[in-house]
């Protein structure tokens, strides 16, 4: 079974020569490629696809010199700013680069929302959708009326609603996550999106693996979507157990999911949505 992850991060540190934005911090010390390689090897993980953090700003040079040295380990969902010089030149040739296969978006912070808020992504969604560019998104629940706004008007362009839109940060139970989690399986009604069951364990109140609390709203969005639009991953520098229980929590907990429903959730899925060659 091809086991492939939905979303990882790598970076380096926030130097003069290579400077962060102040929008974010990371949650701990650099990642870098080598050792996601060797983690992923003890994990059973053929393939991750890249994910450029927000803290390092809208750049995708680590990420691309990742999978071009790997190309059958990772691919790239890159950051686009739709206001840098030439944004709109650049859609079309944005899959020409080594690996890349799609964009990602946060929208998760009041600095990161803003943008979008006002307007300046209106005309991303359709030039992608033209350009055949799959995206990731992170809405909070409140937001995903935009989300759904956007897969309604672009039928073509094919989103991914990432870590099913939970929150983190003070006062934010797994009972207030969840509570919510009808706004993200509303959308499930649009043939155009997916959800990504990733990075669930940092949202448990009990830090134990299997993290069984977890199962049952796991199933709730698998019933909504489907085995071929829920992907599993694992967000993994910041998973509070090691990569191979992020893997067996799905592929050795979850008794309802096996067989092809297994495989298509592991990474059959997401490498077919988003256009990575089995």
């Amino acid at each position: 079974m091809l086991i492939a992850d939905a979303q990882v991060h790598i970076w380096v540190a926030n130097t003069p020569e290579r400077p962060w934005p102040a929008r974010a911090e990371p949650h701990r010390a650099p990642l870098g490629k080598d050792e996601l390689l060797a983690e992923m090897n003890k994990a059973g993980v053929d393939r991750v696809i890249l994910v450029p953090p927000s803290w390092e700003g809208d750049r995708n040079d680590l990420a691309i010199e990742a999978a071009a040295a790997h190309p059958d380990r990772f691919a790239v969902m890159g950051r686009f700013d739709p206001e840098m010089p030439g944004a709109r030149a650049q859609v079309a040739d944005w899959k020409k680069q080594p690996g890349m296969l799609g964009m990602r978006f946060t929208f998760h912070t009041e600095i990161l929302r803003k943008p979008l808020l006002d307007g300046r992504f209106d005309w991303v969604w359709g030039e992608m959708e033209k350009a055949g560019i799959p995206a990731m998104v992170l809405f909070h629940h409140e937001y995903m009326p935009l989300a759904d706004g956007i897969a309604e008007r672009y039928p073509g362009l094919h989103l991914v609603l990432d870590h099913l839109g939970l929150k983190s940060g003070k006062g934010v139970t797994e009972a207030s996550n969840f509570a919510t989690l009808d706004n993200v399986l509303a959308l499930a009604k649009r043939p155009n999106v997916a959800a990504k069951v990733s990075a669930l364990p940092c949202y448990a109140d009990d830090k134990i693996y299997p993290f069984k609390s977890l199962h049952a709203h796991i199933e709730r969005v698998f019933d909504a979507f489907g085995p071929k639009r829920t992907f599993w991953g694992t967000d993994w520098s910041r998973l509070p157990c090691n990569y191979s229980q992020g893997v067996t929590m799905f592929t050795e907990e979850l008794p309802w999911l096996k067989g092809q429903d297994l495989e298509w959730v592991m990474g059959r899925g997401v490498c077919e949505w988003i256009g990575w060659r089995i």
